[in-house]
């Protein structure tokens, strides 16, 4: 009975050293287990967290692109619109030029054209002043011939009197008969008087320095330009 009792204890320690033993194999394949389930979770976390990382970074980076694009675009589009305005506001300052300058032309054109006729006009009243001057001069010696010493040039009647006189009786002289003594104002009335004068003979002009000596002046008053 005794050594029955005791395979009976024996089975039973040999029972619960296996139960023990498949309990630590339970514990240590659990534990395997979950030390693989921790190694796979760790691997598998790094993994899951890099591959979020990598698609936040893709969508961001497409969402710069395509803000960079939209940007992009508008500068594009505005420049587009701010060319154009350019480009139709010197279009129309060169329009506007343009059409000043020719308009300036024209009235260059026509003030030329008015020139012309103008000098034109002038030359032909000029022409006929001088045909008017002529007949004029030609009627005067008709109707006004030289008599009595009196000599007709440019506009005027010149009297040489042969009378010897001092230069205030020969004043005298002239002005009792509406005259006075001769001014000369230009070469042409100089040399008429020289070819009416003989050569050798003096005759009295209008000059004198009666009122201040050494001043001399015309008898009407005017100073000498000629001389």
């Amino acid at each position: 009975m005794s050594m029955h009792y005791g395979n009976i204890n024996m089975a039973r320690e040999d029972e619960k050293g296996n139960i023990y033993i498949n309990e630590d194999a339970q514990n240590s394949y659990d534990v395997t287990t979950g030390t693989q389930r921790s190694e796979t979770m760790r691997q598998q976390t790094p993994r899951h967290t890099g591959d979020s990382l990598s698609a936040s970074i893709y969508r961001a980076a497409k969402v710069c692109l395509v803000l960079l694009c939209v940007a992009l675009l508008t500068a594009v589009i505005v420049l587009c619109v701010h060319i154009k305005t350019k480009s139709t506001n010197h279009k129309q300052v060169t329009n506007q030029l343009l059409s000043n300058i020719t308009n300036l032309t024209e009235e260059t054109h026509q003030l030329l054209t008015d020139k012309t006729n103008l000098i034109n006009e002038r030359d032909g009243l000029m022409s006929k002043n001088n045909e008017l001057l002529k007949e004029r001069d030609a009627l005067r010696r008709v109707f006004f011939p030289e008599y009595n010493g009196w000599h007709y040039h440019q506009y005027s009647f010149y009297y040489f009197s042969s009378e010897k006189k001092n230069w205030t009786e020969s004043r005298r002289y002239c002005t009792e008969r509406g005259a006075d003594l001769i001014i000369i104002n230009n070469k042409e009335e100089q040399d008429f008087v020289r070819k009416k004068v003989s050569c050798g003979t003096h005759i009295w002009i209008g000059l004198t320095d009666s009122d201040e000596e050494g001043t001399w002046k015309w008898v009407d008053g005017s100073t000498p330009t000629f001389w």
